[in-house]
């Protein structure tokens, strides 16, 4: 049989099941990724579960999200983090050394391998060669142990590239491209495989840009092959070793077909509040900006920032605006100091942050109330910035220097001046100091716990039977930013569920809390619309409403990650089978699910009666069996607990 890249990928590290969409496989994981955000909670289920050495290739904890020291809680995370590293044989990135999808890339990213990260932009490193996906921190934690990872066996989506970017257009506009055709349910079940002749013309950090949005299209994951801009990189990292040539077979199909033509891009932007709000750049020209934010996971590489710079040149941007570097490695920040490009950004007015993701996330950086920020992030979600009613729009390095300068929205194909000319350096200065390798001993390491740090609560077995009230109803496209924010007021609590349950649904209802903790005993439904859970694979906008009582999220359609969240910590997920149903349903209904551990070990569909409208609801699951034995245990934890 001939194979694209994905089918060798999936095929080289298939454990069980079969390769038919649809079907549930598992799969050994060689690597994995976590970040401050998630990784607390990684670390402390390691340790419930006792986990003595991690049994993956390689692992690493990057310190990211939470650089912002405003009081004790993130430092003392973050020590807490690198004694588990210490103690679990787990590579640890010191504060601001970086982004970890760039410095995976960078120093771990390996043709061939498979990669779980809890991020969901770990999608990013299937840039080279690589089946990288995000998943929920528990799902990472099982993989370190040493357990496979397991998922519906996704359609792989082939996209052909031909021609090559223009003048003025680069990788960020393909990947906007893409949200634009296909919105944000579009990628839902699939793998993203790009081939085809316009490939040669895109290099391996342009390729990481496509790939990390890839979350934004809701894919499972991004693909592309291990090829000549794959091994220049690993050579540029001195790394050629590590490079083997991956790609599809000649005559290797697909599931799914679209194809783009480079050539014919122009500069586009999406919108608020919404990655797959894209129109072109011209559409929205003028509109006055408050703020311009080049740097993030979403464009990574030195290439964004050296333009951005080259751009900027001898010029001063707007002075209304406030022009936001965010270099994505320490080893980029010291490499535009020594091409001289960081001095030309500062000259221009940029305010130079440290290496991290920042405003990306939310942790600062926020912009003024409705004002508009241009930024090359790979989400605006509402509220995601730090404000509340934020204006954000995500584009090109291009559009947001352009921007900065004219202190408008502006095509930078407007500007008057020529598209810089920028060629990949030959050799490049390595800083791999602030990687600290696992210990070799850790016989004698303990956890470093901070007072804010707190245990894991306990999580009970699901019941017989459900009767309790729906406390939330809401619409389409929910994230998880919309049911646990992020940014500086909350996400330090990251490690102490109780007090960060506080925050939950909080975007959306501020009385949320109050009448679900009311109800913790009784317990709660959740009601919402289609592609509930989008957005970032953090397992607290699960952990948070599981520990205020919420038994059932009953919805449309689900994006994977949260849907397989809520199955590991003992959330029954289902959908209704005539979404129509939806609108009958309001906030307050009492509803009601007998018998329910029978029912889902001995089907997949669902009764739910409406006591309170006297109307009956036929809904479905799409879970497995062992994901049943998670939610009538209470959680993955508890299983693995049981099985020591």
């Amino acid at each position: 049989m001939k194979k694209n890249v994905t089918q060798k990928l999936i095929d080289s590290h298939l454990v069980s099941g079969k390769m038919a969409p649809g079907e549930e496989i598992g799969l050994k994981i060689d690597q994995t990724l976590t970040q401050d955000a998630t990784g607390t909670m990684v670390m402390l289920e390691l340790e419930a579960i006792g986990l003595k050495k991690a049994q993956t290739e390689i692992s690493a904890q990057y310190i990211d999200h939470n650089v912002v020291q405003s009081d004790f809680k993130n430092p003392d995370d973050h020590l807490f983090l690198q004694s588990a590293c210490e103690k679990f044989g787990i590579w640890y990135s010191r504060p601001g050394n970086g982004v970890s999808h760039p410095v995976h890339m960078e120093n771990f990213g390996v043709p061939g391998k498979t990669l779980l990260g809890s991020d969901s932009h770990t999608c990013a490193a299937g840039s080279m060669g690589m089946l990288a996906m995000g998943a929920g921190g528990l799902a990472v934690a099982m993989a370190i142990v040493g357990k496979p990872f397991y998922i519906k066996m996704p359609k792989v989506w082939g996209v052909k590239l031909t021609g090559s970017l223009p003048d003025w257009v680069s990788a960020k506009d393909v990947i906007l491209e893409m949200l634009r055709i296909y919105d944000v349910q579009g990628g839902v079940g699939k793998v993203i495989e790009y081939y085809g002749p316009g490939l040669e013309n895109l290099s391996a950090m342009d390729r990481h840009v496509i790939a990390n949005m890839g979350a934004e299209l809701g894919a499972t994951g991004t693909v592309f092959p291990s090829d000549s801009e794959t091994k220049k990189f690993l050579k540029l990292h001195d790394r050629e070793n590590d490079w083997s040539k991956l790609t599809a077979d000649n005559g290797a199909e697909y599931d799914e077909y679209s194809e783009i033509n480079l050539s014919n891009l122009e500069p586009l932007i999406a919108c608020p509040s919404s990655p797959g709000n894209v129109v072109p750049v011209s559409e929205v020209a003028g509109k006055e900006i408050y703020q311009s934010m080049v740097g993030s996971s979403a464009n990574p590489g030195l290439r964004d920032f050296a333009i951005t710079a080259l751009i900027v040149d001898g010029k001063m941007v707007h002075n209304r605006v406030s022009f936001d570097i965010n270099p994505s490695s320490r080893q980029i920040l010291e490499n535009l100091i020594n091409e001289g490009y960081l001095q030309k950004l500062v000259h221009s007015g940029g305010r130079i942050h440290q290496a991290g993701c920042n405003g990306c996330i939310g942790m600062g950086q926020a912009p003024a109330t409705g004002k508009i920020s241009v930024r090359t992030v790979p989400r605006n979600f509402p509220g995601r910035s730090g404000t509340k009613e934020d204006q954000v729009y995500l584009c090109s390095p291009e559009t947001a220097a352009a921007s900065a300068l004219m202190g408008v929205i502006t095509d930078p194909r407007t500007l008057d001046m020529d598209y810089p000319k920028y060629s990949e350096p030959e050799k490049i200065i390595l800083n791999k100091q602030m990687l600290l390798a696992p210990s070799k001993n850790r016989e004698n390491i303990s956890l470093i716990k901070g007072p804010n740090i707190k245990p894991l609560p306990e999580f009970d077995m699901f019941p017989d039977s459900i009767e309790c009230p729906v406390l939330l109803k809401v619409g389409d496209n929910i994230t998880t930013d919309d049911i646990l924010p992020a940014g500086t007021k909350v996400l330090p609590f990251r490690s102490n569920i109780p007090e960060i349950s506080k925050f939950t649904y909080y975007m959306l209802d501020e009385s949320y809390y109050e009448r679900a903790f009311n109800n913790r005993e009784t317990g709660s439904i959740i009601v919402g619309g289609d592609n509930y859970g989008q957005g970032s694979s953090r397992e607290h906008a699960v952990l948070a409403p599981r520990y205020l009582g919420v038994k059932v999220v009953l919805v449309k359609s689900f994006a994977r990650i949260h849907w397989q969240n809520l199955a590991n910590f003992g959330i029954l997920p289902l959908t209704f089978n005539n979404p129509d149903d939806y609108e009958t349903i309001d906030r307050n209904d009492i509803l009601k699910i007998q018998d329910v551990r029978s029912v889902i070990q001995n089907g997949n569909k669902v009764q739910i009666v409406n006591q309170t409208k006297n109307v009956e609801y036929d809904t479905g699951h799409a879970l497995s069996k062992h994901q049943v034995e998670m939610i009538l245990e209470g959680s993955l934890i508890n299983i693995v607990k049981k099985s020591q």
